[in-house]
């Protein structure tokens, strides 16, 4: 649903903002430690991407329940989501275990890119969309896939038979993953435009 924002205003140094910030700083440590190449370091990767994704459940969670709520966190808070799994998908791509897996960060780039810039536009003009059920959805599932992805099998599993398995499970979830992530993008065009057609100051 779209509403007008009609939010307080907070000091902008805060602990959700603060947790925002961290998860960004996160990200090329992320980037590093994937890229190094080791079973050692794609553990670590795996446990920095934990983390933040942590920080992300945790910074919205302190935002809520204490009414931090702050213009800077609106707007830093789901870019660096979109910054953290998108950047985790880019590196998949380049050294993932589906292959052909860029096409699937394409369409999900795209998606997400295309997604954030509509709320930045409706946020200027002081209109909140509320984050859907589908959209939600989405992102525990991406989450799951990039999760399950970082894992190095090989390093622990010698059979291929289970390898083989872990292989067309992280195929099936990406594919429902892409799905959900472009459905969900869809419902939330749709709410917008079903909005915007009853006039701007209804949305």
């Amino acid at each position: 649903m779209a509403t007008k924002d009609v939010s307080r205003r907070y000091p902008i140094v805060n602990v959700p903002n603060a947790l925002t910030v961290f998860r960004i700083l996160l990200i090329p440590v992320f980037i590093v430690l994937y890229l190094w190449g080791t079973t050692a370091t794609q553990w670590w990767a795996l446990a920095v991407f934990v983390v933040a994704g942590l920080t992300d459940q945790l910074d919205g969670h302190i935002a809520r329940s204490y009414d931090l709520v702050t213009d800077f966190g609106k707007l830093a808070d789901p870019l660096a989501d979109k910054l953290l799994t998108l950047t985790a998908f880019v590196l998949l791509s380049i050294n993932g275990p589906i292959p052909y897996f860029w096409v699937f960060t394409v369409l999900v780039a795209i998606r997400e890119i295309g997604i954030t810039v509509l709320r930045e536009v409706l946020r200027r003009k002081g209109v909140v969309v509320a984050a859907s059920s589908g959209g939600k959805i989405k992102t525990v599932l991406q989450m799951g896939l990039i999760f399950l992805m970082l894992i190095p099998w090989s390093t622990f599993v010698f059979s291929e038979v289970v390898l083989g398995v872990v292989f067309w499970v992280l195929v099936i979830l990406a594919v429902v993953t892409l799905a959900q992530t472009l459905i969900s993008g869809w419902q939330y065009c749709s709410i917008v435009w079903r909005s915007s057609r009853n006039g701007v100051e209804e949305i």
